[in-house]
């Protein structure tokens, strides 16, 4: 009963003053944290894949969080905790199904903010999109390409206070190992391109290290990496290493150089001469398939780094938590976490449920952890807590869940009463979308406190509503000048769609016949869409593979469109997720006019007041 009326008090007040130090959960407590997208999942290697931040003169106050579905949808959630708001934007649709391609984001001086992703290994270049406006990526700009020599995959950006002119971008390329360039921070337009590198990092004797970055936000980059893959290396050793962005040099943990990174990477391998000559750049050498999950900072800028131990035979996965002292590594041993956590057997069997480091606490990490409850083993998400004595003390953070929790991410900056854990829920088949394993990763993503929610009113505001075919019109009785929303139900009877478009007054909405992506005409002025109206579907029918091709993006036989204005702006939504924002002066609608060929079909329903995005979706839900 008390649990219920905690739960009532939080829907009543909004974002609740829950914090990440999350409270232990009675054992017939169930918790599986809150929604924030029924598809999403992403991979740990592209960060920050969430993100917090507020403007010094506290007019943005906002917390984004990106991943990707198995439709092959690039998308975010943009939090604003002064308004109280949620947005889901679509930053790509159509892209590479794999969950290696989640989106990463950047803060930059000016405050826009830069979204980075890329395919996974299999072509060379990065995509990113920037904000037009400070703190909202519901304003995204064009999609634009950075090009690269190698393949890309892994985008980790940033800036640093010693050098606010330029971008640091880490990621794994040249000869598929970790790999740093410089980008100019882009102009007006969005523009950049790099002005130094990009350079290989370090050479190991293994064909895949992994890395994860960190930074102290100054003059330094952290990285933790490992010898290659664990499914390969047999042992797989863990180092650490630090980019000084003043001297562009290599350090180890003490500030030994390692190598000045333009000249070649550092050499690294498994062999007892190696570590006698480089002590402080090994982290752990043991008889493991080791593998990171996290690399962080303390208050006194000591890196800790979140690994787990595999072993031979790939069955047993323990998690321990390193710690630089200031004169060795300190190993803590937190879980057992297992084996492999999804549902497919015969792959990826080095998959641990995953873990976060707390960046605000030191010593506390978040974990996935199998644990026996009322829905039989299920991976939760447990916090551990490693005293100054050594040792360990631990939380439930999810309990009794009925499905997966796993690869928490603690989200950095977030304030302790606010939205700063988050993790994936759901059943986990494969990295990639394929016709061996079409459900790949169909997972939810879900957080630590609920977001803020609108109930749809069908009814509420509603004009007109109707179907109209191929060449129809529809006069309406005045002309709404404030707010509207037009919700269009777009139904294609052809295999092979030929474009369309819908005039309303002075502006009109339409699907480019070549591209299929949606635009929008107003007064004369064409603001093109980044995104095609299409998924990547046609991967369930396609090989296992990174190989650089692209799929054509397949037409649902419903797609939901909607076109919504208020305050001089008008947005624009595929199937509920936010594709455009346009400043438009005196539009006005007076009239529904189809211009589409045979075969399409549109359901309309007109409304005299704007409707929020949770409203679109449930209205979407309700006709299909």
């Amino acid at each position: 009963m008390k649990n219920h009326l905690l739960l009532l008090l939080f829907l009543f007040i909004g974002l609740p003053n829950w914090y990440c130090s999350a409270h232990v959960q009675g054992a017939g407590d169930t918790f599986e944290g809150y929604e924030v997208t029924s598809e999403g999942a992403w991979c740990w290697f592209a960060d920050p894949r969430a993100l917090h931040y507020e403007s010094k003169n506290g007019s943005i106050n906002k917390t984004y969080i990106g991943y990707i579905d198995v439709h092959g949808n690039i998308k975010a959630m943009q939090i604003d905790r002064k308004t109280n708001r949620k947005e889901e934007v679509l930053i790509r649709s159509w892209f590479q199904p794999d969950d290696h391609n989640n989106p990463t984001f950047l803060v930059l001086p000016d405050e826009r903010v830069m979204v980075f992703y890329s395919r996974h290994t299999d072509e060379p270049c990065f995509y990113y999109r920037v904000s037009r406006e400070p703190g909202d990526i519901t304003t995204l700009g064009e999609e634009k390409i950075i090009k690269t020599k190698n393949n890309t995959t892994y985008p980790s950006p940033f800036i640093l206070s010693d050098d606010p002119k330029h971008i640091y971008l880490c990621w794994r390329g040249i000869n598929w190992h970790p790999t740093i360039g410089r980008l100019l921070i882009p102009d007006a337009a969005g523009d950049t391109n790099f002005d130094w590198g990009p350079y290989q990092i370090v050479q190991s004797t293994g064909a895949r290290p992994y890395a994860k970055y960190t930074s102290n936000g100054k003059d330094k980059i952290c990285m933790a990496y490992t010898t290659g893959h664990p499914d390969n290396e047999y042992p797989n050793d863990v180092y650490f290493n630090e980019i000084d962005i003043n001297s562009l040099k290599l350090k180890d943990v003490k500030g030994k150089v390692l190598a000045t990174i333009q000249d070649g990477p550092h050499h690294v391998n498994k062999q007892p001469e190696y570590i006698a000559a480089y002590p402080n750049a090994v982290v752990e050498r043991s008889n493991y398939r080791n593998w990171i999950w996290e690399v962080a900072l303390d208050s006194l800028e000591r890196p800790a780094i979140a690994m787990t131990r595999i072993s031979a035979d790939k069955k047993k996965h323990n998690y321990y938590y390193m710690k630089w002292t200031g004169k060795e590594w300190e190993k803590t041993f937190l879980a057992h976490a297992g084996g492999h956590f999804h549902q497919t057997p015969d792959t990826e069997r080095c998959y641990s449920g995953g873990m976060t480091i707390d960046k605000k606490h030191d010593g506390q990490v978040y974990a996935s952890v199998p644990v026996e409850g009322k829905n039989g083993m299920v991976y939760e998400i447990m916090k551990y807590i490693v005293r100054t004595d050594g040792t360990v003390d631990k939380e439930a953070v999810t309990c009794n869940s009925q499905k997966n929790n796993s690869r928490p991410y603690f989200i950095s900056s977030a304030e302790e009463d606010s939205l700063c854990l988050t993790w994936m829920y759901g059943d986990y088949y494969d990295w990639i979308v394929s016709a061996k394993r079409p459900q790949g990763y169909c997972t939810a993503i879900h957080c630590i406190i609920p977001l803020p929610e609108e109930d749809a009113d069908m009814a509420k505001g509603t004009v007109k509503q109707g179907k109209l075919k191929n060449t129809g019109r529809m006069k309406l009785p005045g002309k709404l000048l404030d707010e509207f929303t037009i919700l269009l139900a777009l139904e294609n009877q052809d295999t092979t769609f030929k474009g369309a478009e819908w005039i309303f007054g002075n502006f009109s909405y339409g699907i480019d016949r070549r591209t299929l992506k949606p635009f929008l005409m107003i007064d004369n002025s064409l603001y093109g869409s980044s995104n095609v109206l299409g998924n990547s579907d046609a991967w369930k029918q396609y090989e296992r593979t990174t190989n650089g091709k692209w799929l054509k993006p397949e037409m649902p036989g419903i797609s939901h469109l909607c076109i919504t204005y208020s305050n001089g702006i008008l947005k624009t939504y595929i199937n509920g997720l936010l594709d455009q924002s346009v400043p438009a002066e005196n539009v006005t609608i007076n009239e529904i006019k189809s211009n589409c060929p045979k075969g399409i079909s549109i359901r309309y329903r007109l409304y005299d007041r704007l409707l929020l995005q949770d409203e679109i979706k449930q209205i979407n839900k309700k006709q299909n």
